[in-house]
């Protein structure tokens, strides 16, 4: 526990701050997590009406600097990136089976794991 005036003081606040900051988080985090369940349920257009609502949500915390910006420029990249694979997959599989699997859209949905470097050689 703080002992100092200010530093209690700043507890204070901190827990205020965090109380007002929780809502807009746990909104931005649920649409998130919509969002991605739609578009593993293969339902591409609710997904599309629903991107909007998300990437406000994100912009919106990264004004307030719930998140940072950069952060949330990250998050809206990949469900961009997600909705975007998916719906070239899903037409791939169309013209080729005639209805895209869960496997075609589960393989979207994953994370994409970055590309390892390759080590330069010394001569």
């Amino acid at each position: 526990m703080p002992i100092i005036k200010s530093a209690k003081k700043k507890v204070r606040q901190a827990e205020k701050h965090r109380k007002r900051n929780l809502p807009l988080k746990t909104e931005m985090k649920t649409f998130i997590k919509k969002f991605l369940d739609l578009v593993k349920g293969g339902k591409k257009e609710d997904a599309t009406k629903l991107m909007p609502k998300a990437f406000k949500l994100i912009d919106t915390a990264a004004k307030k600097h719930i998140i940072h910006r950069r952060n949330a420029d990250n998050k809206k990249a990949r469900l961009a990136r997600v909705l975007t694979h998916v719906v070239h997959e899903v037409k791939t599989a169309e013209v080729k089976k005639g209805k895209p699997s869960k496997e075609v859209v589960k393989k979207a949905v994953k994370k994409e794991k970055p590309a390892k470097k390759e080590k330069k050689e010394k001569k």
